[in-house]
């Protein structure tokens, strides 16, 4: 019974976290995840095991939307996991309800397929690509005009260096060849201020 009990909770909410379901996901998984620690806890001790709870739950919610890196997700997992453990009355309960919380989380990622996505993820990271068929471009004008034109390595290029094109010096990179240092080049191709050159056969 731990086990479903927890499962559903988390499930529930964390599902609420990813699709769009108007709250209904947030009030079952408050349900079950109540019904949890009132069963196993003292009235002093509910709210106190449930803000442990939703805390970690916190957690997950600000590394999703801010830090990103999953380090903050991992301690929110870690934290509801001690919250119900700590709440069983023997460690068989507590092992099925950590069970339940795990594999809660990882169930709730199935509402991805059945449900929209909630937008708010992406107001925080940038989705559209900056391509110049969307209006942007951040590939210079001088860059974009060294297109097959000829210069000479100033460095040693393995596969990074410096090369002179028209009087002018560029940060520039090799097709995967390395180029010594007098060697004359050709510029390849430019992708925004990265500068593709090849060695010029003598």
């Amino acid at each position: 019974m731990a086990f479903i009990i927890t499962f559903l909770g988390t499930m529930f909410l964390i599902g609420e976290l990813l699709v769009n379901i108007r709250g209904i996901f947030a009030v079952l998984g408050l349900g079950f995840i109540t019904v949890f620690f009132s069963t196993y806890l003292e009235p002093q001790m509910i709210i106190l095991m449930m803000l442990v709870y939703f805390f970690g739950l916190l957690l997950i919610v600000i590394d999703g939307k801010v830090v990103n890196d999953g380090t903050l997700a991992t301690i929110g997992a870690t934290v509801m996991i001690i919250a119900v453990g700590f709440s069983a009355p023997n460690w068989v309960a507590g092992l099925y309800s950590v069970i339940g919380v795990v594999f809660g989380g990882f169930s709730s990622l199935i509402f991805l397929k059945v449900f929209e996505k909630r937008d708010v993820w992406s107001k925080i990271t940038l989705m559209d690509q900056l391509s110049s068929e969307m209006g942007y471009n951040s590939m210079k004008d001088t860059y974009q005009e060294l297109v097959n034109k000829k210069g000479k390595a100033l460095t040693d290029m393995r596969p990074v260096g410096t090369v002179q094109i028209d009087g002018e010096e560029y940060s520039a990179v090799s097709n995967g060849q390395w180029i010594k240092k007098e060697d004359e080049v050709q510029v390849v191709s430019v992708d925004g201020t990265k500068i593709l050159v090849k060695k010029l056969s003598k």
